[in-house]
C-alpha cells in the first residue's frame, strides 16, 4: 500500500498547487463547477492532494440528482467506467479510470452516490447524512475542489473508524498498521482545526446527546480501549436501521468475499489463471500482443505495461516464447533438459538462430529432439491461446510476450517442423492445429517493436546476424488475421516507447 506523502500544499502557493494537479482531473473539476454539480471529496482532506496529483484514488460524493450529469462529464472527458467484479461491487459506487497523457498516469475516480461505510469488502451501512453534508461543503483553501466541512469530516472520521477498523476484515488486517496510522494523523489534524463545542453540537444533532461527548472524546481525548469498544457498539446500534444486510447475512457475505479476495490475491501473485479478481474492463477484455525480434525490448515493455495497469485493472501476462519466460507445466520439464541437450548437441544445424551454427541440414538426433520439442511447444501454445481468450471473454486484460502465427514458418513463433524433412504427416497436422488456432483467435491489439539490425546484434550477441536481418524484414509481413497492428520505433528512448505503447493500449478500452 502506498504511504502518505508529506502534506506538500502547506509549503507551496495556491498557483503552484494547482499546477501540480493532473490536467485530466483539473478538467473534470472545472466541468463540475461550471455545471453546478453538487459534490465534494468526502474522505480525508489531508490526503486530497495525493488524489489530485494521481498518487492515489480520488473519492467524490455526488448528489443523487446530479449522478447522470456527473457521469456524462467523466465520459465526455475521456474517462471510462471499469466495473468491479460481483463480489466487490456496490450499487452506490462507480469506478472511472482515465489516462492523463502529459503525466502518463492512470487517474482513478470513485463516484459515491450515497455515504456508505463498512469493512473493505462489504460496505453494509448507508449513512443518512448525504444531503446535509453536501449542503455544508466548502472550497479547499488552496486547491480547486470542494471538501467536507471540517466538523463533518471529524464526525465522519469517528463513525467510519468505528465501522471500518476491524481486524476481522482481511484487507484491513493486512494493512492494519498503515490504516490506523492514517486515521490517527487525520484525527490529530482535525483536532487542531475544529472547534470542540461545534463538534459536540453537530454530533448531538446527528447522533443524539448521549453519544456527543463520546464523539468529542474520540477526537480530542485519549479514549481507552473499553471506551472505543463502547462507542463502536453504540455507533453500530444507531445505524442498525440503515444496514443493507442483517448481521447473519452480512457475516456470510463477508466470509464469501474474503475467500474470493484471498483467492484473487494468490492468483494475481502466483497463478495468473484467467479469472477476474478485482476490476474488469468495460465491454469485455482484450488480448494485447507485443511482438518483435529478440533484443527489441518485448519483455521490458510487457512488464512495464503490466505494472502500469495492474494497480487498477485485472491483468494476466502470458509468455508465448520458449526462452527465459514462464513456461507452462507441459513445457517446463523439457526446458529443464535443455542444458543437458546443449552439451550433447554443441553445433546446431542450418535454420537455428543462436549458438554455433553449421551449414549442414539437421541430422537424425537433432531432428528427433526438435520434433519432440516442437510438439511440446505446440501443446503449450494451444493451452495458452485458449487461456488468453477465455480471460479476455471474462473481462481481463491479457498482455502477451510474443504471439503464435502461421504466416511465416520456422521463426517469429511460427511452426518449427518446417525446418525438418521426414516428419510424419500426422505430426505436422498436429503441430499445425495450434498455429491455425492462433489464426482463428487473433489478438485485439498487436504492438510491433521495430529496431534496426545493429541494435539487435548488440543486445543479442549470440544470435546469427543473417537471422536477425531475415526476422526483422519479416516482421512487417505479419498481419495476425486482420488484428489492429501498430508499429513503434523501439530504438527511441525507453520512456518514449512506453508512452507510445500506453497510448495505444488505452485506446482499445
Amino acid at each position: 500500500m502506498k504511504q502518505d506523502a508529506p502534506h506538500k500544499i502547506d509549503m507551496i502557493s495556491r498557483s503552484g498547487a494547482e499546477n501540480a494537479i493532473l490536467p485530466l482531473i483539473l478538467m473534470v473539476l472545472n466541468e463540475f463547477h461550471r455545471n453546478n454539480i453538487s459534490y465534494c471529496s468526502w474522505k480525508s482532506s489531508r490526503r486530497v492532494y495525493r488524489g489530485l496529483t494521481g498518487e492515489g484514488d480520488l473519492d467524490l460524493l455526488v448528489a443523487k440528482q446530479d449522478q447522470h450529469r456527473a457521469q456524462a462529464i467523466l465520459l465526455e472527458g475521456g474517462l471510462k467506467l471499469f466495473p468491479c467484479v460481483a463480489y466487490r461491487d456496490h450499487p452506490s459506487i462507480l469506478s472511472f479510470l482515465g489516462y492523463d497523457e502529459p503525466s502518463s498516469r492512470l487517474v482513478h475516480l470513485h463516484l459515491h452516490f450515497r455515504l456508505v461505510a463498512g469493512n473493505s469488502l462489504l460496505k453494509n451501512y448507508c449513512l443518512p447524512w448525504q444531503e446535509a453534508i453536501l449542503a455544508r461543503t466548502i472550497v479547499h483553501p488552496m486547491l480547486p475542489i470542494r471538501i467536507l466541512d471540517p466538523v463533518d469530516e471529524a464526525l465522519l472520521l469517528v463513525v467510519r473508524g468505528c465501522l471500518e477498523l476491524r481486524r476481522s476484515d482481511p484487507v484491513m488486517l493486512r494493512n492494519w498498521r498503515a490504516e490506523t496510522h492514517k486515521f490517527a494523523l487525520d484525527r490529530m489534524e482535525l483536532a487542531a482545526r475544529d472547534d470542540r463545542s461545534t463538534l459536540g453540537s453537530r454530533a448531538a444533532e446527528l447522533l443524539g446527546d448521549d453519544m456527543a461527548e463520546m464523539i468529542v472524546a474520540a477526537i480530542y481525548g485519549k479514549p481507552t480501549p473499553e471506551d472505543q469498544r463502547r462507542l463502536r457498539r453504540r455507533i453500530k446500534r444507531h445505524f442498525h436501521p440503515h444496514r443493507t444486510y442483517n448481521a447473519f447475512e452480512a457475516g456470510l457475505r463477508s466470509l464469501g468475499r474474503a475467500v474470493h479476495w484471498v483467492a484473487g490475491s494468490l492468483n494475481k501473485r502466483f497463478l495468473w489463471a484467467p479469472r477476474p479478481w478485482s476490476r474488469r474492463t468495460p465491454g469485455g477484455g482484450h488480448v494485447v500482443a507485443v511482438v518483435g525480434v529478440d533484443g527489441c525490448g518485448k519483455s521490458t515493455v510487457v512488464a512495464t505495461i503490466r505494472e502500469w495497469l495492474s494497480e487498477e485493472i485485472d491483468v494476466v501476462p502470458i509468455y508465448f516464447g520458449t526462452g527465459a519466460g514462464r513456461p507452462s507445466f507441459v513445457l517446463w520439464p523439457f526446458k529443464l533438459m535443455v542444458p543437458l541437450i546443449t552439451l550433447l548437441v554443441r553445433t546446431k544445424p542450418k535454420g537455428a538462430s543462436h549458438g554455433k551454427i553449421s551449414d549442414r541440414p539437421p541430422g537424425p538426433l537433432y531432428s528427433v529432439l526438435l520434433m519432440i520439442w516442437a510438439t511440446a511447444v505446440a501443446i503449450e501454445k494451444r493451452i495458452k491461446l485458449s487461456a488468453a481468450h477465455r480471460g479476455a471473454n471474462r473481462g481481463l486484460v491479457v498482455i502477451t510476450d510474443r504471439y503464435p502465427q502461421n504466416e511465416i514458418d520456422g521463426f517469429n513463433e511460427g511452426p518449427l517442423m518446417s525446418r525438418l524433412t521426414g516428419v510424419p504427416p500426422w505430426l505436422r497436422r498436429f503441430e499445425a492445429t495450434a498455429y491455425s488456432l492462433a489464426h482463428r483467435l487473433p489478438p485485439d491489439l498487436v504492438i510491433k517493436l521495430i529496431v534496426p539490425p545493429e541494435i539487435c546484434a548488440k543486445r543479442e550477441p549470440d544470435m546469427d546476424p543473417a537471422v536477425i536481418t531475415n526476422r526483422i524484414e519479416a516482421i512487417p509481413r505479419l498481419a495476425f488475421s486482420g488484428a489492429h497492428v501498430v508499429s513503434i520505433d523501439a530504438q527511441q528512448p525507453l520512456a518514449e516507447v512506453i508512452r507510445a505503447v500506453k497510448q495505444e493500449v488505452w485506446r482499445i478500452f
